[in-house]
């Protein structure tokens, strides 16, 4: 095991959820700050979305250990198959007695208000968290929604925070889901890292694990960012790969050739393929910029042969005003002497000729 050899505590990219490696960047910490103030504000119904991979189930673990004083969270991670499994979920998560199973809603309903209120009465909020809610039905969103309804003395009793994929914003903004989406009083979309908050991940794990010394190489670094596109599970399997690759090679540095070769074990050939839609997508650019170049050069040259030729060929010559007549001594004839030197042509620089005016008498 690579830990050992770099005096590691424990692995620092495990995909794992664990809130102790939760990286406290800009865009996490606002969602986990967004998070926190949708519990305690009069919000019911707080969501936060997110591509696979980036974060949003450790986001989760730090909002479970940062709850309020005076919370209670329940977190339903698996999706139910009926609105009935969903309400006997939640009841068995609060630990409340139901009586008899029967196929019917309204008795989970009744006993989870009664305890709703109970709970309310003596000063509580309960929070209910439902992860990869992406997998949930219209209808049992919109029975969360009747929960988010229940209130009492104007304040609610179930606080809902939904976190899912992408595909739940735009499940939420269908024309069918137009009821729900207006009871969501928050939002919030986690993205991708940039490359500064990439470096900063990698080195948050390393050093929250132990690493007391540089083993990434900034090079390293650089090439994980590229391949990983920012997304933090990415980074994470990249990296674990790199640094048993680096092991394997008894080195203590991991190098950008390490994250290479852990991209083939790990990605496989996702790289050669995003290099050569890559090299397309450069091609069908620049054949578009000379398309583009080609018809306003076309439309250029129309243009002034529609507008500048016509005028310069309207035009009048000018008028030349007759100069006076100047009349002429007799010409005096010259005689030209050109040196044997001087006759090489006019390509020898520096030739000179001398014309000497010709005496003529009278």
């Amino acid at each position: 095991m690579y830990t050992h050899y770099f005096r590691l505590k424990e692995k620092p990219f495990s995909i794992a959820s664990d809130s102790s490696f939760l990286y406290t960047g800009k865009q996490h910490s606002e969602a986990l700050a967004h998070l926190l103030y949708g519990i305690s504000s009069d919000d019911c119904f707080v969501l936060l979305t997110g591509d696979v991979g980036m974060g949003k189930s450790t986001v989760c673990r730090g909002l479970l250990e940062q709850l309020p004083e005076g919370t209670d969270a329940v977190v339903v991670a698996n999706p139910c198959i009926s609105v009935l499994e969903l309400l006997a979920t939640i009841c068995t998560k609060l630990e409340i007695e139901v009586g008899e199973v029967v196929d019917d809603e309204q008795p989970y309903l009744d006993a989870l208000t009664a305890y709703l209120l109970e709970v309310h009465v003596k000063g509580r909020v309960v929070v209910l968290i439902v992860d990869e809610a992406q997998n949930t039905s219209l209808d049992q969103l919109e029975q969360l929604c009747s929960l988010a309804t229940l209130e009492s003395l104007n304040k609610q009793l179930l606080k809902i925070v939904l976190i899912g994929q992408t595909e739940l914003s735009q499940i939420l903004n269908q024309q069918d889901a137009s009821r729900i989406s207006k009871y969501i009083t928050s939002r919030y979309h986690l993205l991708a890292l940039d490359q500064k908050s990439s470096a900063a991940y990698v080195q948050h794990r390393l050093i929250v694990a132990g690493a007391q010394e540089k083993i990434f190489s900034k090079a390293a670094l650089i090439r994980v960012f590229e391949l990983s596109h920012g997304v933090p599970r990415i980074i994470d399997v990249l990296c674990d790969e790199a640094l048993q690759s680096t092991y394997l090679r008894k080195k203590y540095m991991v190098t950008a050739g390490d994250v290479d070769k852990a991209s083939g074990k790990v990605l496989g050939n996702v790289v050669e393929k995003k290099i050569e839609i890559t090299r397309k997508q450069l091609w069908a650019k620049v054949l578009c910029g000379l398309a583009l170049f080609l018809v306003f050069g076309g439309t250029l040259s129309w243009y002034y042969s529609q507008t500048i030729v016509p005028s310069v060929r309207g035009q009048r010559a000018p008028v030349v005003a007759a100069l006076p007549k100047i009349e002429m001594a007799d010409p005096v004839p010259v005689i030209v002497e050109v040196t044997e030197e001087e006759a090489v042509g006019p390509e020898q620089p520096g030739a000179t000729i001398r014309i000497v005016p010709l005496e003529v008498n009278e």
